[in-house]
C-alpha cells in the first residue's frame, strides 16, 4: 500500500488560514494525504475560523496553533505557504519537500472593516470556500509523484 502524501499548511500566526486548510485536508482527502498546519509565529485559534469551519460541517475546534520548527522533524513532501509572510520566511526542511505557494486573504483583516457579526463572517465564508476549492484540486501531479516512488 501506497503511503499517503505529507502536505504542511504554513501561515505567519496558523490560527485561521492553514488551520481551515488542514481541516479541509482531513475531510476531503484524508484518504490520501496525511496534513499539519503550523505558523511561523503561531497565535491561538481564531474563533470565527472554528465557526465557520463548523457551519460546512468540518470541526476544527481541538485544532491548536503550533510552531514550524515543531515539524521540521517531520518528512514532509510540500509545504504549502498559505499567506505571503509565510511564504516570505518559510525555513529550509530538511529532504525533498516542495514548497508551492497560494496566498489567500487574511479573514481577520478583511473582517476590520465589517459593520456587524455576520459581515465579518461573510468574509471568514468567502475564505474558507477558496480554500476549499483549493484542497479539492490540490495538484494531481505532487500526488502521481508520490506514487511513482
Amino acid at each position: 500500500m501506497l503511503s499517503k502524501l505529507k502536505v504542511l499548511y504554513l501561515c505567519t500566526g496558523n490560527s485561521c488560514r492553514s488551520q481551515m486548510a488542514e481541516g479541509w485536508t482531513r475531510h476531503l482527502r484524508g484518504d490520501l494525504i496525511e496534513t499539519w498546519s503550523a505558523g511561523t509565529v503561531p497565535k491561538s485559534l481564531d474563533p470565527r475560523a472554528v465557526e465557520v469551519m463548523r457551519e460546512a460541517g468540518v470541526d476544527i475546534s481541538e485544532h491548536r496553533s503550533k510552531a514550524v520548527d515543531d515539524l521540521l522533524d517531520v518528512d514532509i513532501d510540500c509545504v504549502v505557504t498559505v499567506c505571503d509572510g509565510a511564504h516570505e520566511s518559510c525555513p529550509v526542511f530538511p529532504g525533498r519537500a516542495r514548497i508551492v505557494h497560494r496566498g489567500f486573504d487574511d479573514p481577520p483583516k478583511l473582517a476590520e472593516q465589517a459593520a456587524s457579526e455576520e459581515e465579518a463572517l461573510l468574509c471568514y465564508r468567502r475564505v474558507r470556500d477558496e480554500i476549499r476549492e483549493f484542497v479539492e484540486s490540490l495538484p494531481e501531479g505532487i500526488i502521481e509523484e508520490r506514487r511513482a516512488e
